[in-house]
């Protein structure tokens, strides 16, 4: 049970995460909704950053994503 627990605490961390990475997330939610056939990798930039933003958001929170 003690992994189910952590898995709770590191969902319960998501919000934070996300508010961290805000700006990189609606950069990224902007790219794939312009267009309604979005093509494969055309928001490549803009996912990686965000990635890059959460990596290190949960870094700093010391927690995993």
């Amino acid at each position: 049970m003690e992994s189910v627990k952590r898995a709770n605490q590191r969902l319960r961390s998501y919000p934070l995460l996300m508010a961290k990475c805000s700006v990189a997330a609606a950069a990224y939610a902007t790219c794939v909704t312009t267009d309604l056939n979005v093509a494969h990798r055309s928001c490549d930039k803009e996912f990686n950053n965000f990635k890059e933003c959460m990596r290190k958001a949960a870094i700093e929170m010391k927690t995993k994503l």
